[in-house]
C-alpha cells in the first residue's frame, strides 16, 4: 500500500466514532478534555426546543450543547432510557421523538448546564 491509500474516516466496531484526542471509542480522555458533563467552556445556554412537522408527534431538539459527539451519544441514549422514545443526534443536534422540553430541561440543569426553552 502506498503512502497515499491511506484511511481517511473510520468509525469503531460498533459505528461509534473515534474520540480525535485519545483515539478510544468510548472517549477516555480526563474529564473536562472530550466528553465532559462540565459548564466550564458554556458560552451560551443550550436550547431545547419542540418542532411539529406534518402528521407526527413532533420532535424535542436539544441544540448548542458543548459536549464531545461521544458524549451527545451517551446523553441521547440515557434520555432514549429514561422516557422510552426514539431519538438520534444528526448534526450535532439530539433529537428526541415527542415532547419533552420539561424533562429534558430539568436534566441538563441537573448536570450543570444553562438551559433556555425556545417556543
Amino acid at each position: 500500500m502506498s503512502t497515499e491509500d491511506r484511511l481517511v474516516y473510520s468509525t469503531g466496531p460498533d459505528g461509534a466514532a473515534l474520540c480525535p484526542h485519545c483515539r478510544r471509542t468510548p472517549c477516555e480522555c480526563p474529564e473536562g478534555l472530550a466528553g465532559a458533563s462540565k459548564k466550564r467552556t458554556q458560552t451560551e445556554p443550550v436550547r431545547v426546543s419542540f418542532r411539529k412537522a406534518g402528521k407526527g408527534s413532533g420532535v424535542t431538539l436539544v441544540e448548542k450543547l458543548p459536549m464531545h459527539p461521544a458524549g451527545k451519544e451517551e446523553l441521547l441514549r440515557k434520555f432514549k432510557k429514561r422516557l422510552g422514545v426514539g431519538g438520534t443526534v444528526k448534526l450535532g443536534v439530539l433529537e428526541l421523538q415527542g415532547e419533552h422540553r420539561d424533562l429534558v430541561r430539568t436534566e441538563l440543569e441537573a448536570a450543570g448546564y444553562r438551559v433556555k426553552i425556545i417556543s
